[in-house]
């Protein structure tokens, strides 16, 4: 998947839309920061989750971060292969790493994400 057809967050996640389905996952800069990921706690397919509420964590050799949903909606798929296989997370984060797929419940929620280009200036913000 193209890294500038997708939509971000500033907790920098990242979504694929196609329809009213979002594919999610995490950015390349966050797993750059987290480094090598060891461990992923997904929720189970048909519950639901709410923009901006955490909806797993993320287990690095360094730290535990929330992941946080970009939009609202019900999971109809969980990528389950990262349970036994959390490092494509970092190997293939926008393809066999994606984490859940949702059906939207608001589209409108996705006029508060970021496309690649602002995503971009956004990262250039953060003071590390």
């Amino acid at each position: 998947m193209q890294e500038d057809l997708l939509k971000y967050s500033e907790d920098h996640e990242w979504i694929f839309l196609e329809n009213s389905i979002a594919t999610i996952g995490v950015s390349q800069y966050a797993l750059d920061e987290l480094g090598e990921i060891v461990f992923i706690e997904l929720p189970e397919k048909d519950s639901d989750v709410t923009q901006k509420s955490e909806f797993g964590t993320i287990e690095s050799v360094k730290t535990v971060s929330s992941i946080y949903a970009p939009v609202s909606g019900k999971i109809i798929d969980v990528n389950t292969t990262l349970a036994d296989q959390p490092e494509l997370i970092n190997s293939d984060p926008y393809n066999n790493g994606w984490l859940i797929k949702v059906e939207i419940s608001d589209l409108s929620e996705l006029d508060s994400l970021l496309s690649f280009e602002e995503y971009q200036l956004f990262l250039k913000t953060l003071v590390h």
